[in-house]
């Protein structure tokens, strides 16, 4: 097993203050950083730093990548059949043992259990809001009919502002869908 990385080691309040520095210092000035560190009780050198964080600016860009294509793939495509769901279970799953493989993480020292369960109440709260989206669609089509009705029942020029009103506001509600 590989040697593990000073960094990795640092006490976690540490290693998170170093993680916002980085994201605030743009991945840059790690001789400022490695002088910073040093201050706060931590000997690392630059060059260790620019090799953490060239790694996690990477995984940083992979990860603002997936979320731009899946807010684009949302958008592009909406799914009533909640299949977006399987598909990232199934991405969540590779990715996982991905990371692992990549990291030469120890099983022991995640918690797998609490990152399954992250990712099934993902799901489950994804299954509720489309359940909720489907329910709203469905009464307010059937609220659109039954004003749709009353409008019909009007007489004069009353029916026919209050029919083309309500034509407007379809156009409106079937474009936001």
């Amino acid at each position: 097993m590989p040697k593990r990385s000073k960094v990795d080691l640092l006490p976690p309040e540490l290693k998170a203050w170093l993680d916002d520095e980085l994201l605030k210092r743009g991945f840059a000035d790690y001789v400022q950083l490695a002088a910073d560190l040093k201050a706060k009780g931590a000997d690392l050198s630059k060059s260790g730093l620019h090799r953490y964080g060239s790694v996690f600016e990477e995984r940083l860009g992979k990860l603002r990548t997936s979320m731009e294509q899946a807010r684009a793939v949302v958008e592009a495509a909406p799914d009533d059949e909640d299949a977006m769901n399987g598909a990232l279970i199934r991405m969540t799953q590779q990715t996982l043992m991905e990371v692992l493989v990549e990291l030469k993480v120890e099983p022991d020292s995640l918690s797998l259990p609490k990152i399954t369960k992250s990712i099934a109440d993902l799901a489950r709260s994804s299954i509720s809001q489309k359940k909720w989206q489907v329910e709203v669609r469905t009464k307010a089509a059937e609220r659109m009919k039954a004003v749709e009705a009353e409008a019909k029942a009007m007489k004069g020029e009353t029916r026919d502002v209050a029919l083309a009103m309500l034509a407007k506001v379809r156009a409106v509600y079937e474009g936001a869908m």
